[in-house]
């Protein structure tokens, strides 16, 4: 399984994996892509966003055949390392990146100010604003 920086030909296959999973958002070509692939088959992807005061871990996602193995938390560390300041993220999921070192938070950073369309389809009971700081 290769995990490299995703290059412009490759959005087609991210978008397509994105939808499939729930992950698109309007203007996602924006973000910094890094994809899991094998025999050039993408199989997971993780993106950050930049923004001036913080960088987000805006999606993850692994194609249901490829999961438990641990690919989502090799995205995860690929993002992070390439972030080189402290990542933040919000998620439905908390549990799961607790296990891969994020821990909740109640600083939002501006550059992560969502338009509340942005959260329509979450349960905002569930969703924590967490953070990995930078080691």
């Amino acid at each position: 399984m290769l995990i490299r920086k995703a290059r412009p030909e490759d959005f087609p296959a991210i978008r397509k994996l994105a939808e499939a999973l729930g992950l698109d958002y309007p203007g996602m070509e924006k973000a910094l892509f890094w994809l899991a692939e094998k025999d050039g088959r993408v199989l997971g992807i993780v993106s950050l966003l930049v923004h001036a005061d913080s960088r987000e871990l805006v999606s993850l996602g692994v194609d249901p055949a490829a999961r438990e193995k641990g690919l989502g938390g090799r995205l995860i560390e690929t993002a992070v390392a390439a972030a080189g300041a402290d990542v933040y993220l919000a998620t439905v999921i908390p549990g799961y990146f607790e296990r891969h070192g994020f821990a909740r938070t109640l600083r939002v950073p501006r550059g992560m100010a969502k338009d509340p369309a942005w959260c329509a389809g979450c349960d905002k009971s569930r969703c924590a604003v967490m953070v990995r700081e930078k080691s």
